[in-house]
């Protein structure tokens, strides 16, 4: 099958890393003769046919910038079959071979559901939040973390000097991997992570034995996504998206109340929130989506389709597609078992 004109999407939530994807993409294609056609804003622009042409000008200088230059959405084409009929009828009109879609879970679910309906395409996975399974890492985590720890670090100053307890929460909705490894890298007392339910009378028995010690300050580092064992409740925004899930945040706020009323120490909260998904993406980042992006259209040009490219060990290889997307990965508790030796 000879290839000639190529569609990329970006989905989901932005990450830094996604420029330095599209930027791969167009610029192996082009090597290869192919024309890529770059979709707006995620499914919704196949939903409605909204393109920009994508040439060698169209990414010059994109590599440093974060987000992403074609928009994103959260937008799920499988809520109405109707929008389902418009995606391949748009595939169609636009004479597209092949299609990249780059993103999460739910942006690489609806890609799986789309191989079922006989689209070629190689998916891309994205997500700072590190949980798709079938790759050791996805670009977007590495610039998130550095930032989070960037944070813990400029924290831990202001902690010391005011004698406070720092609570700092951190994106992962359902897997830690931001809170563990920012955490161990910025020095936290305490790490909380949706994987372990958290104890309050063990986060604030470590609080009150480091002030037993001469410690009269501490860093507590949340993932969003946590949730209690019992005494305290975290009131969750109602409105779900289109995929089902619900606005997280908030947990911050109740964990540093049940501190300051539990050990009497003053508490502060900080919620980094969008934070580290902005900015310019690490050097890590940039070179991990540029590889993802090559090998992406080299399996174009192979003929390989209905997979998505994954990092093994220090190789970009390809696995099926439905194998990113069918398992969460959550924290290695063996990763997390050395946080917690620096606990207290």
């Amino acid at each position: 099958m000879t290839i000639k004109r190529l569609g990329v999407l970006t989905g989901g939530g932005d990450c830094p890393g996604l420029n330095p994807v599209i930027r791969a993409v167009v610029r192996r294609a082009h090597q290869a003769g192919i024309t890529v056609v770059g979709i707006r804003n995620g499914w919704k622009g196949l939903i409605h046919g909204d393109t920009v042409p994508m040439d060698l000008n169209s990414v010059s200088g994109i590599l440093p910038k974060g987000g992403t230059i074609l928009g994103t959405s959260r937008t799920n084409p499988y809520k109405k079959p109707e929008d389902v009929k418009k995606v391949l009828d748009h595939l169609k009109k636009l004479q597209l071979d092949v299609l990249i879609p780059v993103g999460g879970d739910d942006t690489l679910g609806v890609a799986t559901k789309l191989v079922q309906e006989g689209v070629k395409l190689v998916g891309i996975p994205k997500t700072i939040d590190n949980d798709l399974s079938a790759t050791d890492f996805t670009f977007g985590f590495d610039t998130a973390v550095n930032i989070a720890m960037e944070a813990i670090d400029r924290l831990h100053t202001t902690a010391e000097s005011h004698h406070r307890i720092m609570v700092a929460e951190v994106m992962g909705r359902h897997a830690g991997w931001i809170a563990t490894y920012a955490g161990i890298a910025g020095g936290a007392d305490v790490i909380l992570i949706p994987e372990t339910l958290i104890d309050l009378d063990e986060v604030c028995g470590i609080i009150k034995q480091r002030h037993a010690r001469g410690k009269d300050f501490s860093i507590v580092v949340v993932a969003e996504g946590a949730q209690f064992k019992s005494g305290a409740e975290v009131t969750r925004e109602q409105k779900l998206d289109e995929f089902g899930h619900v606005r997280l945040g908030g947990i911050g706020d109740v964990l540093g109340k049940q501190i300051e009323e539990r050990t009497g120490f003053e508490t502060r909260v900080t919620v980094l929130g969008h934070i580290q998904r902005g900015g310019s993406p690490t050097a890590f980042d940039r070179v991990l989506g540029t590889r993802f992006g090559v090998k992406a259209v080299e399996l174009v040009l192979d003929g390989t389709f209905g997979v998505m490219v994954s990092l093994q060990g220090n190789q970009i290889t390809a696995v099926p597609i439905e194998q990113g997307t069918g398992r969460l990965k959550t924290v290695d508790q063996d990763l997390y078992r050395i946080g917690k030796i620096f606990f207290g």
